[in-house]
């Protein structure tokens, strides 16, 4: 049983999380400092590496708890789907739904940090992208591919497209229109799969 105090050190937490995950999406992790993690979530400074040990502990746990929410959105069966269209359309409402979440934000944000030498969040990075070809390419492989197109294949380009995307438009969102890419690229890889789709 729950004792109210290991209840509102989870909700602390929690509040914690939330709070470093807005941060970090919008100013990057160099930028975002406890005492603004701790302003946004109500929680004191102290408290902080209580919870986590560090700055560096926060950032792996946000991204922990990024991917698991992920993993959650794409828990849907690839075989609950019946035919090659409604297979389809399922593949590409999750992959829409995913690309709007907030965490999507976070990713792009801190793509740079996972890319350098020795970075720590280096390996999460490289889970997520594994977990999101992975649901890919199990949808696309109950789908009539095209002689020569592998599912593997086809999940790193959507994959990558829906990242690109998201990306641009972080950039300058003025500019890029995130939904009309987005259904653009839909259309694109149902030419590709559903040619006589209407």
């Amino acid at each position: 049983m729950t004792t109210r105090r290991e209840q509102t050190s989870g909700e602390s937490r929690e509040l914690i999380l939330q709070a470093a995950a807005g941060l970090f999406a919008e100013k990057g992790y160099r930028q975002t400092t406890f005492a603004d993690v701790a302003e946004r979530s109500g929680i004191s400074r102290g408290s902080i590496p209580w919870h986590f040990g560090s700055k560096e502990g926060l950032l792996l746990a946000v991204l922990e708890r990024s991917l698991d929410m992920i993993r959650t959105g794409l828990a849907e069966d690839p075989d609950a789907a019946q035919g090659a269209e409604a297979g389809f359309d399922r593949l590409m409402d999750s992959a829409h739904a995913l690309f709007a979440l907030p965490t999507t934000k976070l990713f792009v944000t801190l793509l740079v940090e996972a890319l350098e030498p020795g970075s720590p969040i280096h390996g999460r990075y490289v889970e997520i992208h594994d977990t999101l070809r992975e649901h890919c390419r199990r949808w696309l492989e109950r789908l009539p591919l095209p002689p020569g197109l592998s599912a593997e294949a086809l999940a790193v380009a959507i994959i990558g497209a829906g990242i690109g995307i998201h990306q641009q438009w972080l950039l300058a969102p003025g500019r890029v229109d995130r939904e009309q890419a987005l259904w653009a690229l839909r259309a694109l890889v149902a030419g590709a799969l559903l040619p006589d789709r209407e």
